[in-house]
């Protein structure tokens, strides 16, 4: 009986997953920080979304606020390649 239960969950659940894909992100130096660090912990969906509004200065801000507030094991160099690629492909 659970397996039945679990197959018709997830043949319920297959068509949510239809209309999902990749975000593809500028090909640039930094990208691979950027996909590796960021796309650890949420979609990579924001930095598109949100390109319009940050600067250098709130990309900065984003990637500390990452690191410091919510623990992020971002090192150094990688956080200023990320920082770096941001504000050149993502920023205003």
């Amino acid at each position: 009986m659970r397996i039945a239960i679990a197959a018709l969950i997830l043949v319920l659940a297959t068509p949510a997953f239809a209309d999902e894909s990749k975000i593809a992100l500028k090909k640039a130096p930094g990208l691979e920080k950027v996909e590796a660090n960021c796309a650890a912990c949420h979609s990579l969906d924001y930095i598109p979304m949100n390109s319009p509004f940050p600067n250098a200065a709130l990309w900065d801000a984003e990637v500390t606020k990452m690191i410091k507030a919510y623990g992020a094991p971002i090192d150094d160099a990688d956080a200023k390649a990320i920082k770096d690629y941001l504000t050149k492909n993502y920023g205003s």
